[in-house]
């Protein structure tokens, strides 16, 4: 059954309008090439129009209790479970991912997002310090508008990833999703007063990132900004937000290591480390900022691992996001498509062999339905060194080059030798050398012998060029609010 076309508008002080200029923006389907939809093309008097209206609502949201605002937090995330088959249709149909993945990870995840902090925000409890002269304690303050700007590979998982902790804090919330995948930020619109959210508390702004999110990110009423998207964005927000001090949290993009020693391609141990390494490195089309896009082989397991892990690629199937047999879907759009196919290009121009993929798939070899769709082939490459571009720079599609080392040292050099530090996984058998390189290297998680393993109480983010804070447990709910520190004498 086709998707019916959705006409989204802002959502903003509980009532849904049109934008102040009245101009739209198309939503294509990547997979068909298909308008379904439109969202408003916002321009500065939207934004302005939004976060006062979450200023106006932040005295009496802060100041209710955790439990008060836990309460429409956990009717939404029911809401979310109520629709969640309508919210997966869309979600694969605005960004050409798998129907199935849509249903178990990204709708699931969005769930489990908005029911964590929830429950998280209730055991928040004010720190107390005492000594022989005097009890300190820790109050935290919510700061006040918040700005959620959320990207477009995960969209409702990216998004209620900020929302959530920002509302259990006592934030209000002025948010944006990306112009590429904007729907399931719209239907999350359409259930927030059905959750008993009080009007101005959420607002959700559309509207493209050079106007409506700059806007957002500069006005001198938002008291913080997290964002996740590229790294060119998170300078030109940090830069934005510099003049007035807001706090910021980037997590940005990565070029993460995959490291697999010659231990974790034996007989007994290959199959285990090729389903994880496909995994970390072709999971919706490549399009994670955690995706592995440098897999670091060890020279003693080259010749058994590589044919391998090809063999698999290929045998991934791509197609029709509705099938279920589908592996890998469409990437997010055309112009998505063609910066990845330049990647390759670039790749072989720099000497690289491609061993499997490395072009768009063609119209003939599609089902029907999406012949007009941004599809490319899982691809690796090889004969590459590690400090050219293709080495350097994200790609952030199903494209990945394969390096070779000699030792742990060698491992470590290559992992540590670009400027992002996002993350990495590490394949062993040997825990002591799982814990010396792990120990050595220069970003914000490591997966042993897994990928994407998410205990959604722990940090997550990166260094460098990859991030600035972190998200997730305690550090999101505090990033979100002030410490007032109270010192009483005995």
């Amino acid at each position: 059954m086709e998707q019916a076309l959705i006409s989204a508008r802002n959502f903003i002080d509980g009532t849904f309008c049109a934008p102040h200029s009245g101009a739209m923006i198309d939503v294509i389907n990547p997979a068909t090439g298909e308008v379904m939809g439109a969202i408003p093309d916002s321009a500065p008097a939207d934004i302005d129009r939004a976060v006062a209206a979450a200023a106006k609502a932040f005295p009496m949201w802060s100041a209710l209790t955790p439990a008060q605002r836990a309460a429409p937090m956990h009717k939404l995330a029911d809401l979310i479970q109520r629709d969640a088959e309508d919210f997966a249709r869309v979600e694969s149909a605005n960004t050409g991912k798998p129907l199935s993945l849509a249903r178990s990870v990204d709708i699931a995840r969005a769930i489990s997002n908005v029911r964590f902090f929830a429950d998280a925000i209730a055991h928040n409890d004010t720190e107390t310090f005492e000594n022989e002269t005097s009890i300190s304690k820790i109050h935290r303050r919510a700061l006040g508008v918040a700005a959620c700007i959320s990207p477009w590979n995960l969209p409702l998982y990216l998004f209620t990833w900020k929302i959530a902790p920002a509302l259990a804090a006592g934030c209000t919330v002025v948010a944006k999703p990306s112009e590429v995948t904007p729907l399931t930020a719209h239907m999350l619109g359409e259930r927030v007063t059905e959750a008993g959210f009080p009007t101005g508390v959420l607002n959700i702004l559309h509207g493209r990132g050079h106007t409506a999110g700059a806007a957002l990110v500069s006005h001198p009423q938002v008291s913080c900004i997290t964002f996740t998207g590229g790294t060119v964005t998170g300078q030109s927000i940090a830069l934005a937000a510099a003049p007035t001090f807001k706090r910021v949290a980037l997590e940005l993009g990565g070029k993460n290591p995959a490291i697999i020693f010659a231990d974790a391609a034996t007989p007994d141990q290959l199959n285990a480390t090729l389903d994880g390494v496909i995994k970390s490195t072709f999971t919706n089309q490549g399009q994670v900022c955690h995706c592995s896009s440098r897999i670091l082989i060890q020279r003693a397991a080259w010749n058994t691992f590589v044919p391998a892990l090809v063999k698999r690629a290929q045998a991934l199937r791509v197609g029709d996001p509705l099938d279920a047999t589908t592996d890998i879907g469409s990437l997010v759009s055309q112009q998505h498509l063609n910066k990845v196919a330049g990647a390759v290009e670039l790749a072989v121009s720099e000497g690289g062999r491609i061993l499997c993929g490395g072009a768009r798939i063609s119209a003939s070899q599609l089902p029907e339905r999406v012949r007009a769709g941004a599809f490319f082939a899982p691809t690796l490459l090889e004969n590459l060194s590690p400090t050219c571009r293709t080495n350097q720079e994200e790609i952030f599609g199903p494209v990945a080059t394969l390096i070779p080392f000699n030792d742990e040292a060698d491992a470590i050099a290559i992992a540590n030798g670009t400027h992002f530090g996002l993350s990495a996984s590490v394949w062993t058998t040997d825990s002591g050398c799982a814990e010396r390189v792990v120990a050595q290297l220069d970003c914000g998680t490591v997966w042993i012998n897994s990928w994407m393993v998410r205990d959604l109480r722990v940090p997550i983010g990166g260094m460098r060029s990859s991030g600035l804070g972190r998200e997730g447990g305690n550090e999101a709910l505090r990033f979100f609010a002030e410490p007032v520190t109270v010192v009483r004498m005995k």
